[in-house]
């Protein structure tokens, strides 16, 4: 499959992609800036997220609608506050995703109900992201699958049930082209909560690309999930951490980017094949194994032994497996030391 004209698969370099999310820190400067330094890095995609703080939440106070949750980066903001901080101004779209053609880079989003569905299609977008927090929302994949195009949709706390649901109301919409995230939602998460295991199990069960959403720290995580075969893998991204902004303290930095970018081909590139002998590179390298030699003259008729006849490097002697067998053995001619072993030169 492909994304825009970026090959999606096991036969390409895995796909990068850059989450602003809410980290323009309602700058549209900054947000030109986060595209610029993520085309700097060899992302491959910048992502941008699709709402109002009115389309995703009720603008109610206290119960439900404040976060609660004491371990949670957000605990004791309303939800309606939050959004209305994190969210994208969707007259900000269209010139972020000039930027990002600019740079040759791809630029999607992920839409949060119908109407932002609608909208990204007006701006021609090249797929959509369904996030992890939507992934139930079976309306909102409904309408993205009859768009044709491609779909992306992370799996953060998903059942199997649910994933199934979620990939069968894609397909029968219309969606032809399907890659499913490995997905932990928390924020951050940790390496021991991620399961990248899972990653092989979901392609077998689920006949699609398998990728990697990923809010852990740092980049082995990724690089690991291309290792079990994620093709695709998407981290939030931010000019610096310490700029602040509400998805700051999981994202990466410009330097980070650009590592998973290198290092995850790395990953890719090293899959190969299962394969066992010296692969064509390595056959010159044979020489440096070791192999029987004879460690000192020996006359004719004379028996080989331990002292003139030894394991050592190069390799164009006699395999090593074949020493005892010499011992004991008859010269049937004058050997010089330094003469690989052979069965020519023994007597029968």
């Amino acid at each position: 499959m492909f994304i825009g004209n970026r090959e999606i698969g096991q036969n390409a370099p895995p796909f990068i992609i850059a989450e602003m999310s809410g980290n323009h820190n309602q700058s549209l400067e900054r947000a030109l800036e986060i595209v610029d330094a993520a085309a700097v890095t060899g992302a491959h995609a910048i992502k941008l997220q699709t709402y109002t703080a009115d389309t995703i939440t009720l603008n109610l106070r206290g119960g439900d609608f404040d976060i609660s949750d004491e371990k949670s980066i957000w605990s004791g903001r309303n939800l309606h506050d939050l959004y209305k901080e994190a969210h994208t101004p969707w007259e900000w779209h269209a010139p972020i995703m000039q930027r990002a053609r600019e740079h040759g880079m791809l630029c999607f989003s992920s839409p949060f109900d119908e109407t932002a569905v609608d909208f990204l299609e007006s701006l021609d977008v090249p797929a959509f992201k369904i996030a992890s927090f939507e992934n139930s929302h079976l309306p909102l994949i409904r309408k993205v699958g009859a768009t044709g195009k491609p779909m992306i949709i992370s799996t953060g706390m998903a059942s199997i049930a649910e994933v199934d649901e979620a990939v069968r109301t894609a397909r029968e919409a219309g969606c032809r082209d399907l890659v499913l995230l490995k997905c932990t939602s928390t924020y951050p998460a940790t390496p021991e909560n991620t399961n990248v295991l899972t990653i092989p199990h979901m392609r077998d069960l689920f006949r699609c690309d398998i990728g990697l959403s990923d809010h852990t720290m740092g980049v082995g995580v990724a690089v690991a999930a291309v290792a079990h075969g994620a093709t695709v893998v998407e981290k939030h991204f931010t000019l610096r951490r310490a700029d602040g902004g509400v998805d700051s303290t999981f994202s990466l930095e410009p330097e980070e980017m650009k590592a998973l970018v290198v290092e995850s081909e790395r990953a890719w590139q090293s899959l190969g094949n299962v394969v066992y002998g010296p692969t064509e590179a390595e056959k010159k390298s044979l020489a440096f194994r070791r192999s029987i030699y004879v460690a000192e003259d020996v006359a004719a008729g004379q028996p080989l032994t331990r002292e003139n006849i030894r394991i050592v490097r190069p390799g164009h002697g006699l395999a090593p497996k074949h020493y005892d067998m010499l011992l004991g053995r008859h010269a049937n001619r004058d050997l010089k030391a330094g003469t690989p072993a052979s069965w020519d030169f023994v007597m029968s």
